[in-house]
């Protein structure tokens, strides 16, 4: 469908902000001509306009909003559902959240446009070239500032929106994530922060546990603690080995983050404090 999403975040009660949200209804479902094909309201709100001056005239549209917007003193952001996010993937040498992730963008699953792909290590280039896909190595090996400002010169050059770390093993800077706040999005594995560094299957293993799973969230100066857009759990039963551990915990890493990025470039998160307040569909 040609849709158009609109999300906005109020400063007022949220009696008040549910009679703005109706003015916003009744002012451009009336008199544009758009059809308003989803309406999910929190404290913030999303909406989905379909046809009329939403897909015809979308200055005009966007005028008309900010105008209903600006009386009820929201932060708002509007963007065409068909338009695909800049896209950069950051990645080390585990491939398996690259290759789905490149799987579900060729397939036309994830609305984005992929502009490259960045790794401090060579292990993915094939799979990455062979999709059409710009593959640079970046070395993090000795200064790692100067190579994030490499990158961050990159980034801005290729125009990126939004930045996911797709099993990068690199700690972001504080600065990186500022620059890119509420659009760099993060996967790790459920066992932090239980079994913090190397080898947590294994460890999780010798500990018996019964669930694993994943965690895709937004990256913030707090590692691993940024807001979280979407997890995914798998039973662990008694006969499963460590590498099992490690299957399951591959395939829920995949499906977290794809649903995460899907979430995101979909208009379907808005931040609200340390939390992510995600509109499923």
């Amino acid at each position: 469908m040609n849709l158009c999403f609109v999300c906005a975040t109020n400063r007022f009660s949220k009696t008040i902000f549910s009679a703005a949200v109706s003015q916003i209804q009744r002012s451009l479902v009336a008199f544009h001509g758009c059809l308003l094909v989803a309406n999910l309201l929190i404290e913030d709100t999303r909406l989905a306009f379909e046809g009329g001056l939403a897909i015809s005239d979308a200055l005009e549209f966007r005028n008309a909003l900010g105008e209903v917007a600006c009386k009820m003193n929201a932060e708002w952001t509007m963007r065409p559902a068909t338009l695909p996010a800049r896209t950069a993937i950051l990645v080390s040498q585990q491939d398996h959240c690259l290759a789905d992730l490149l799987w579900r963008w060729r397939s036309g699953e994830l609305n984005i446009s992929i502009a490259g792909v960045f790794s401090n290590h060579e292990a993915c280039r094939e799979i990455v070239e062979r999709e059409g896909v710009s593959f640079e190595k970046l070395d993090f090996s000795t200064d790692k500032d100067a190579s994030f400002r490499a990158l961050k010169m990159r980034l801005v050059a290729l125009d990126i929106e939004t930045i996911i770390l797709a099993r990068f093993m690199q700690i972001v800077p504080d600065w990186l994530c500022q620059s890119y706040a509420g659009n760099i999005i993060n996967i790790h594995h459920s066992f932090l922060p239980a079994f913090i560094g190397a080898n947590p299957y294994r460890r999780a293993f010798e500990r018996g546990v019964k669930l694993i799973g994943a965690t895709c969230h937004y990256a913030t100066k707090d590692l691993d603690a940024g807001p979280i857009i979407e997890q995914e759990v798998a039973r662990v039963e008694h006969y499963h080995e460590p590498d099992d551990l490690i299957r399951l915990g591959r395939d829920c890493e995949r499906l977290a983050l794809a649903r995460g990025v899907r979430f995101h470039v979909e208009g379907r998160v808005l931040v609200h404090g340390g939390r992510a307040i995600v509109f499923r569909d």
